[in-house]
């Protein structure tokens, strides 16, 4: 049986010491699965939803909610997800008077390089799922490559590789 307020707390936690995106998914996969709340598919099908969907990406967390605890899950991680930035937008307020501080450059510097750890702890998390081979390592490497062009919509990535797992995993 899964406790709302723990379940509400470790989004809430997972949203503020995070930077948006997929940064949460790491402190949240460690969590919900070791408490056998939810299964490893569910972090890939949520994201999955949560790239195709219009919104921030952020919000494939919602979709996490919803599969691992209903409709109440998914409105515990959305208000959970939402509070953090607001917290953001008063900090924001003051950040204006001490941004050109030292101090504050360098841990600015700092959080923007643990940043990319996280992501890259994200996409290491994703590639080891039970099934992933070298075929999927090959699809994600080709995503990766037409992501970092810019010329093509990251949708027409996603429908494409998708019809490429189609007919390849079939």
């Amino acid at each position: 049986m899964i406790n709302p307020f723990v379940y509400f707390f470790l989004f809430f936690k997972a949203s503020l010491f995070s930077t948006g995106g997929f940064t949460n998914l790491p402190s949240l996969r460690q969590d919900l699965i070791a408490r056998s709340w939810a299964a490893p598919a569910n972090f890939g099908e949520a994201i999955a939803i949560g790239q195709i969907s219009p919104g921030p990406n952020g919000l494939w967390v919602v979709s996490l909610g919803y599969f691992t605890d209903g409709y109440l899950g998914a409105l515990l991680a959305l208000v959970a997800i939402t509070l953090p930035p607001l917290l953001v937008l008063f900090i924001a307020g003051r950040y204006t008077r001490i941004e050109r501080l030292p101090w504050v450059q360098g841990a600015m510097r700092g959080i923007a390089h643990a940043v990319v750890g996280l992501l890259i702890t994200v996409v290491w998390t994703i590639l080891h799922q039970p099934g992933v081979n070298l075929i999927g390592w090959c699809i994600a490497g080709v995503a990766c490559m037409l992501a970092l062009s810019r010329r093509i919509n990251v949708l027409l990535i996603l429908v494409v590789a998708g019809v490429a797992g189609y007919f390849i995993y079939r």
